[in-house]
């Protein structure tokens, strides 16, 4: 259930306390009220609050609360919110950016191109300081913003916008060219999105992968993930990384480390909401290296400088 109200947050939040309602300590955004027959939660961004739990009575007793406090308006079941669109099925629910895409290749002219099969094309090198630069470098960094916005429903697109994410400083032709080619990716399917299936499954698992040495001018490594809850998915990324890594397992392992990262994270939070998964959570990784050692307690002279990421994914792994 979507609603409407006015902008102070903070007395929300002060309305929501009183009522009864715990303020989330790993997602500030959320709100819920857990008893022996139900649970209620809030979720809350600017002045747009939806509504969700097991107990109807609590929740229209609530809106009526915040009418008399904020003045709300009641939007009914929720279909449309911060620009992603849910279309409800049997079987799940459908969440996509449709109109939101149809608005940016109508803003870009690129509503007669015909689409492409792939969001980058794989021949073509994208280099920092090569071609002509824009004369507007805020048109591309506008472009870039929006597709970035995008990879909420679009997994597919997640490496290709990190990537023309780096030139932002300096954008010139080949980037742009690029990110037309994206456009013209996404034209093929604009109704593409996220699924979330009704499957009870808790199961969550996870995967994580690195390419080493990706950047030709930094040799920073690129890492991604992706985290799965049943078969629907929930979390995730792709990302230069903070430091130049020595070897290649070096960069499996620091990918490793932040999806692991991200699993406790999700944990806290499921189980705060009274959603707790079965553990141990499936980490896929392709490097054996890297397993051998997240299991190894023996450090090797060569692991020193990747230490403490290495008390950390194998302190985790002991604890199941």
């Amino acid at each position: 259930m979507l609603l409407s109200c006015g902008r102070n947050q903070r007395k929300l939040s002060e309305a929501m306390c009183y009522k009864g309602y715990t303020h989330s300590m790993y997602d500030y955004s959320i709100f819920y009220k857990k008893t022996t027959e139900s649970i209620i939660y809030v979720a809350v961004y600017a002045d747009d609050v939806i509504l969700t739990g097991t107990n109807k009575e609590e929740i229209e007793e609530l809106k009526g609360f915040l009418h008399e406090s904020f003045k709300i308006k009641d939007l009914g079941k929720l279909h449309y919110f911060l620009g992603l669109e849910i279309l409800y099925k049997a079987y799940g629910i459908v969440i996509t950016q449709k109109k939101f895409m149809l608005d940016l290749l109508k803003e870009y002219n690129c509503m007669d191109y015909s689409s492409l099969a792939s969001p980058l094309d794989l021949s073509v090198k994208l280099r920092a300081e090569e071609g002509i630069a824009l004369p507007d470098p805020t048109y591309y960094r506008k472009l870039v913003g929006k597709l970035n916005f995008l990879t909420n429903t679009r997994i597919d697109i997640a490496y290709s916008v990190q990537h023309l994410s780096q030139f932002m400083q300096d954008p010139r032709e080949p980037h742009l060219k690029a990110a037309f080619h994206l456009l013209r990716y996404l034209k093929g399917d604009p109704s593409m999105g996220l699924f979330m299936s009704h499957d009870p499954t808790y199961n969550v698992r996870a995967y994580c992968d690195s390419d080493w040495a990706a950047c030709p001018y930094s040799r920073k490594s690129v890492s991604g993930y992706l985290v799965l809850l049943g078969n629907s998915p929930i979390c995730w990324k792709s990302n230069k990384q903070e430091t130049i890594s020595l070897s290649s397992v070096e960069v499996e392992y620091m990918a490793l480390r932040k999806v692991v990262g991200e699993l406790v994270w999700l944990c806290r939070l499921f189980e705060e909401l009274n959603m707790p998964f079965n553990k141990p959570v499936e980490v896929f990784c392709d490097s054996q290296s890297a397993l051998h050692i997240a299991r190894n307690p023996m450090f090797h002279e060569r692991t020193k400088h990747i230490e403490v990421d290495c008390h950390f994914v194998r302190s985790k792994l002991q604890e199941g």
